[in-house]
């Protein structure tokens, strides 16, 4: 159950449709579900945070991925996400549902979507940009965050700072986001520069695509905290999904 879900299960109170018992018992339904001895999924994430629990693939079995999945699923969550997932383990988790939800793989990104994609609910845009193809993996990790979390994104893919007019040709979308999530390695200048453009928040995101003094991304997360444009913020290299999440956020406040 999520913050909305919650709302119209109070707003059904409210009209009579619902009793106040039959409320309590779902609300009172145990909130943490013990998967074997392996996880404790928290099952009113939705209630407190907004967003219900995603499941991080790395260092997980597919067994385990697969047991907490099916936990959520029975548990009424409608949409699951898994990042960082690999496809052979996106495809024996899919045989493992047996039918009983729908598994979209993105082998780009390495995340699976298990059930139904939400009605967008934001209130605007998210764009989600990259300086070169090669940041592709890591912009479509939080293009599919947000997309799983409610928002409508707009992709403008390879705009970097080295061919700038790429960028400037799409001032359109970038003057009409609400929040916008600049993906770059190498020397990561294109948040400086979409900061210094765009009237929203700016996540920026350091890959770790570069050569050697890149340093795996260390030289553009440090460009990016040293940005002198105003309103841009920094995640972890690499960090796709915590700025999907992010974005997600700025783009729900009223």
């Amino acid at each position: 159950m999520d913050k909305v879900e919650l709302n119209e299960l109070l707003q059904q109170v409210a009209a009579g449709a619902v009793s106040p018992d039959e409320a309590a018992l779902k609300l009172k339904m145990e909130p943490i579900k013990e998967v074997g001895e392996y996880a404790k999924v928290d099952m009113h994430r939705g209630i407190r945070q907004g967003v219900p629990e995603v499941i991080y693939g790395a260092g997980k079995t597919r067994e385990h991925i697969l047991g907490i999945a099916k936990t959520m699923l029975q548990n009424g969550q409608k949409t699951v996400l898994v990042t960082r997932i690999a496809k052979e383990t996106a495809d024996f988790v899919r045989d493992g549902l047996d039918g009983t939800a729908v598994l979209d793989y993105n082998e780009l990104s390495r995340t699976a979507v298990i059930g139904e994609m939400p009605v967008p609910t934001g209130v605007g845009k998210v764009v989600v940009a990259t300086g070169g193809t090669s940041d592709i993996p890591v912009a479509e990790e939080a293009a599919i965050t947000a997309e799983v979390l409610g928002n409508v994104v707009v992709r403008l893919y390879d705009v970097g700072v080295s061919g700038i007019h790429r960028l400037l040709s799409h001032m359109d979308a970038i003057m009409s986001a609400r929040c916008i999530v600049a993906v770059a390695g190498m020397e990561g200048a294109l948040p400086s520069v979409i900061g210094g453009l765009a009237d929203c928040p700016v996540i920026a995101v350091p890959t770790s695509i570069g050569y050697g003094a890149s340093l795996g991304g260390i030289a553009a997360l440090l460009s990016m905290l040293n940005s002198c444009a105003s309103g841009v913020s920094v995640v972890n290299i690499d960090n796709g999904f915590g700025a999907g999440y992010m974005a997600s956020m700025i783009n729900h406040l009223k």
